[in-house]
């Protein structure tokens, strides 16, 4: 007889992951806009991570004409156990790329965009000069767009940071995805403490620049990690944080060791805004990019409460 123990509403089997919750179910609509967003996407050979990445948001946010763009090819150097994106050995560097990106910006009339990427660990800057070369692109072509970038570790590499940071985004991003006794199991090559660094440095070097960064739940932490995460955030001066429930996009990736409930999440939002945080998403479904818009918004508008 298989042991089972009750979690905070949620149910965990021993020897297979629990059955997703109802609260999880997503309602799969496409429409004009989504249709559009896919065909301009194909004919400019872009990738986004919303597709590669198997978000469960990615019904909503393209028909509502919001998609986060992934630069720098398709194939991703690391392997981390939680992601969907094919990892491998890049075969492209396509520096025509940032141009195209900011076409497909215009032609959606978008007035944010999140711009990530798959972690080129083969390529010396880290891909960074691509990263600064698509913002400027989209600057000169939709200049009313406010540009977000969810970028690599760069290996610690501060010569990448700082060229990101002279491209002048809107928001800097970088994940630390899960909590520190956890990170080297969850996370390909990345490194708790490199990840803080990177927001440190981002702050100390561009201070006008909001950070922001994520972590995901449900692959073996505790509560008290989790808050404990939020301090090591908060210690850096990050301004926003995204909280979400991992979902394994596979059998091949890490399984799923608990959900949290929908109230789980409202308590974790309360206690992030606790912290200082500027603006936080909380929520099952909630991804690093979901509502970027309203997050910048957010941040904006705090500052401005504060003067």
């Amino acid at each position: 007889m298989e042991e089972l123990r009750v979690l905070s509403g949620t149910e965990e089997t021993a020897g297979r992951p629990a059955h997703r919750p109802d609260w999880l179910k997503i309602h799969l609509r496409t429409n004009e806009n989504f249709r559009e967003l896919k065909s301009l996407m194909r004919g400019q050979t872009l990738h986004t991570v919303c597709e590669e990445a198997r978000c469960p948001n990615i019904y909503e946010c393209w028909s509502h004409r919001t998609a986060t763009f992934m630069i720098l090819g398709r194939i991703c150097t690391r392997a981390c156990r939680f992601c969907a994106v094919t990892s491998g050995r890049p075969t492209e560097l396509d520096l025509e790329e940032p141009e195209r990106v900011a076409e497909v910006v215009v032609a959606m009339g978008l007035r944010h965009v999140v711009v990530t990427s798959v972690a080129r660990d083969d390529l010396e800057d880290g891909g960074a000069e691509v990263f600064a070369a698509t913002i400027r692109a989209i600057r000169r072509r939709a200049p009313e767009c406010s540009v977000e970038v969810l970028i690599p570790d760069f290996q610690g590499r501060e010569e990448s940071l700082r060229t990101v940071l002279a491209a002048e985004p809107d928001i800097l991003n970088h994940n630390v995805e899960t909590v520190r006794r956890l990170s080297d199991r969850v996370r390909s090559r990345a490194k708790y403490d490199r990840s803080l660094e990177l927001l440190r440095r981002s702050k100390s070097l561009a201070p006008g620049i909001p950070t922001k960064s994520s972590i995901m739940v449900g692959v073996g932490e505790t509560w008290e990690e989790i808050l404990e995460t939020m301090d090591d955030l908060r210690a850096v001066d990050c301004d926003i944080l995204t909280v979400g429930q991992y979902l394994q996009p596979t059998r091949k990736h890490l399984a799923v060791h608990r959900y949290y409930t929908p109230e789980e999440f409202d308590r974790l939002r309360d206690e992030a805004f606790k912290r200082g945080f500027r603006h936080v998403e909380s929520g099952p479904l909630v991804r690093s990019s979901y509502h970027a818009h309203e997050q910048v918004r957010g941040v904006r508008d705090r500052a401005e409460a504060r003067r």
